[in-house]
């Protein structure tokens, strides 16, 4: 998706990665696909509030959800 670069006082995307992964691992009471549905159930949350928010297109959901599926399945367009 394209949306503007954060400024330095909103963090970096490393910077917010590092902190969801610090918060799962406070999930290790949770089996792996529990946590995978709760964070699509967030995803499509998330996703939803962008759409409404007109911070992005509905074709950039649906091109970061094929970009999603293709490097999650580790397969070629071609």
């Amino acid at each position: 998706m394209t949306f503007e670069d954060p400024t330095p006082e909103d963090g970096t995307i490393e910077e917010c990665i590092d902190e969801i992964n610090d918060f799962v691992a406070t999930l290790g009471r949770y089996p792996p696909t529990v946590i995978a549905i709760a964070m699509r159930v967030h995803l499509e949350n998330l996703l939803s509030a962008l759409l409404e928010l007109n911070l992005c297109t509905r074709q950039e959901i649906r091109e970061f959800t094929r970009e999603l599926e293709r490097e999650t399945l580790e397969y070629d367009d071609g």
